[in-house]
């Protein structure tokens, strides 16, 4: 019996069908857009592996990709982990595994829901914020952004006190982060697919726009190679199976500037037909090898790990699901 690979998405069109045709061409594969309705507490998946592309958006989605991986599916990338990463812990993070980041410290949210009195709710808050050391530390030109945000939402470049102000009284109930500006002399953009597939890729962040080379003279090789190791680094040390990670070199040196993309962006108009062809073909590669190997798990580390399995799904005989996880 084939093994179902199953693709969650949005509205892109270009990457989802080319990766399900390209699974749907291995034997024993079968790839389809995955199907969702209620989900039992006693769960059986019809999938051997869900790949993830909108559950940041569909929260739905996401229980349902935690109850799937509890009985047994590879779900990419690991909702858990989805869940509960944020931006400025992932500086935190890789910067103790030796990669370079920007001078960074996150700040207070602004303002609260309506449920918080900021006269008695706010008893563990520092205040007032010492400024003149956050400033001093950062220096400027800085960027002030949201500490879990993406695609490049409410990111300010401030240069003074009184633009950091006025940027920071903006931000709402954001938790923002104020980090150095490296002004860049060269800016590249990974995709990754299964934490040590590479692809380093020119990119312009003022056009938003990948730069398509035919070769690699574009960029040093010794920077090239550390730019790929550094990748595999965040990727291993994060645990995500798909990936986009950003470097702005500044004197030889590149800075890890935005890596927790779990989604990343791999649509054929946005990463060039050169690139798209090359991540489709190690997208497809990736899933079906997961498909392939019943021993591989991605949940062996959790502490639940051994209650989990599929079991008698009692909505499959009425939705017509699968029965089990094969």
């Amino acid at each position: 019996m084939a093994e179902r690979i199953g693709l969650l998405c949005g509205w892109e069109e270009s990457f989802p069908k080319a990766f399900i045709e390209g699974c749907n061409k291995v034997p024993g594969i079968e790839a389809d857009y995955a199907k969702i309705g209620g989900t039992a507490e006693k769960f059986a998946s019809p999938y051997r592996v869900l790949i993830d592309r909108i559950s940041q958006e569909v929260k739905h989605y996401r229980f349902h990709l935690k109850a799937a991986a509890l009985a047994g599916t590879y779900v990419v990338n690991d909702p858990f982990w989805w869940s509960a990463d944020d931006k400025f812990f992932g500086y935190s993070l890789v910067q103790r595994a030796g990669i370079a980041v920007p001078r960074t410290v996150m700040l207070p949210q602004k303002d609260y829901i309506a449920a918080i009195d900021k006269r008695r709710s706010l008893r563990n808050l520092e205040y007032p914020l010492d400024w003149e050391s956050i400033v001093e530390y950062v220096g400027f030109p800085a960027i002030l952004k949201p500490a879990d945000g993406g695609g490049w939402r409410d990111v300010t470049v401030v240069k003074s006190p009184a633009e950091l102000l006025k940027a920071y009284d903006a931000s709402g109930t954001n938790v923002m982060t104020l980090q150095e500006f490296i002004d860049f002399d060269e800016y590249v953009r990974c995709i990754c697919i299964g934490k040590d597939r590479i692809l380093p890729i020119q990119y312009s962040p003022s056009r938003r726009a990948y730069i398509v080379n035919e070769t690699d003279d574009w960029i040093d090789k010794a920077l090239l190679e550390r730019i790929v190791k550094d990748s595999v680094t965040v990727n291993n040390v994060l645990g995500y199976d798909m990936n986009s990670v950003e470097f702005a070199i500044k004197d030889g040196i590149p800075y890890a500037i935005d890596f927790t993309n779990p989604a990343p962006d791999m649509d054929i108009w946005s990463i060039q037909e050169k690139y798209f062809h090359i991540v489709v073909d190690w997208m497809v590669s990736f899933a079906v090898g997961l498909a392939k190997d019943k021993a591989k798990t991605m949940t062996e580390t959790y502490r639940w790990a051994k209650l989990g399995g599929p079991q008698e799904d009692p909505l499959s005989s009425k939705s017509g699901r699968a029965g089990g996880n094969r």
